[in-house]
Parts: structure tokens; sequence; C-alpha cells
């Protein structure tokens, strides 16, 4: 399935800017489970996904990704494309920071939930935490926030262990469940060649509500993730 748009039009602004000393690259990544925070958003079924970033040596960058999503048979949304920009740069010689917005959308005709959020986060060597915030979370009227902390250690023979933790909150989630919920992951990852492999184990406080739906759409259960990635050009 293929939603050429996003990307042409962020490749024409790109071109157009004209900004020198600027990066263009382009991930691809085939997921076992497109995971979303914890919840699925393929139904436990396996996800294509791609991305097309530009980066200027100012920090400020651009960015285009895309994927499928399965949310039941009841909903029209099979394509998820996401738009962002932001800012990054150093603090000293460790640290670092992150800002900007991202744009959640989904295919022409689909379930009208697209909305958008600004994050801003910080890092220290191999720790990393970052806040995201959505006055209209899922296009319902309603704020929601997302709080994470992510750690990544190396290890020996180009393998590293990753940790997560993550909190959501807000209006949002305490309207449709009643409270916020925690999602945590841990795995490794290991650099082979010009692919990055990574398998984790993805949990946390189970949304009840979601856990045992039909075809798994939406659940929060408990799960092992594959992904195999490369960025081009090599």
């Amino acid at each position: 399935m293929k939603h050429p748009a996003p990307l042409a039009a962020l490749a024409f602004a790109i071109g157009s800017a004209s900004i020198a000393q600027a990066e263009i690259s382009s991930t691809l990544t085939l997921a076992s489970d497109y995971d979303f925070r914890g919840i699925t958003q393929t139904a436990r079924d396996p996800a294509l996904q791609a991305s097309l970033d530009w980066e200027s040596e100012s920090g400020f960058y651009l960015g285009a990704w895309v994927s499928n999503v399965d949310f039941g048979p009841d909903t029209k949304s099979d394509l998820e494309w996401d738009l962002l920009g932001g800012y990054r740069g150093s603090i000293g010689e460790d640290g670092g920071f992150d800002i900007g917005y991202v744009q959640y959308n989904f295919n022409p005709g689909g379930d009208k939930v697209d909305f958008g959020e600004f994050y801003a986060g910080v890092s220290y060597k191999a720790i990393s935490g970052k806040f995201w915030y959505a006055d209209d979370f899922s296009n319902t009227g309603l704020s929601a926030t997302y709080m994470e902390v992510n750690a990544e250690l190396p290890l020996p023979n180009d393998f590293s262990l990753v940790l997560h933790v993550g909190r959501s909150d807000g209006d949002y989630w305490d309207d449709a469940y009643g409270d916020g919920y925690l999602d945590y992951s841990i795995g490794v990852t290991k650099s082979l060649g010009n692919f990055a492999l990574a398998l984790k184990w993805i949990d946390g406080s189970d949304l009840s509500e979601t856990d045992g739906t039909p075809g798994d759409v939406f659940t929060s259960e408990g799960k092992i993730q594959f992904t195999v990635a490369t960025t081009l050009p090599w």
C-alpha cells in the first residue's frame, strides 16, 4: 500500500529550500507489530514503515513517515502518514535537547482521528526523556500527555540493551478508560552491516477494555516485537 503524496511534498519543499550543508535520508522498517505506547496499531500483524528525513547542520529538521494500520473491520483507516518538524541541539559535551511538532494523519476517506502533538526532550549520555502534549487527542477535543524515559546501553559485539518506560495521561484517558496507563519495554538491538535488528518485550498496565477484543484490535497485552531497519543511503 502506497501513499506518496506527503513524501513527495516534503521532498519538493526540501529541494526548494536550497539550504546548504543539509542531509537527506530514508529509513525502511519491517516490524512484527506496530506498537504505539504499548498499544498495537496493526492488531498484532506485521507493519511496513518508511520515513524521509531532512536535517540541517544548524539543527532544524523535517520528516515524513508512513505505516499500515489496522483499527478493525468497522473503521476505514488502513494507512497512517505523519509529518513532523523540529530543532535539536547540544547541551555541553554529553547532553542534548529536541523540540518539535508531529501531525498524525490517516488515509483520505478514513476515520477522522487526525491530530497533532508537541514534544520536548532532553538527553544525557545514554539516558533520554521526552514529554508529549496533544490538545485534541485523536480529534476528540480532549487533551492528552505522554511522558517517557529511555536508555540505550552498549554491550559487546555491537549489541545494545534498550529500556523504556512511558506514562499516558490526561483528559482523554480519564474520559475513555477512567485513568491513564503505563507502558514499558526491555530489549536488545544489534547492528549487522547496514541493518539494525531489535527484539523487545513490550508490556504495561493493560487497558482491560481493549484486552481480548476481536482480532486483537488496540490490545495492550504483553508481546514480543521484532524489527529490522535500514537507513539509506548506505
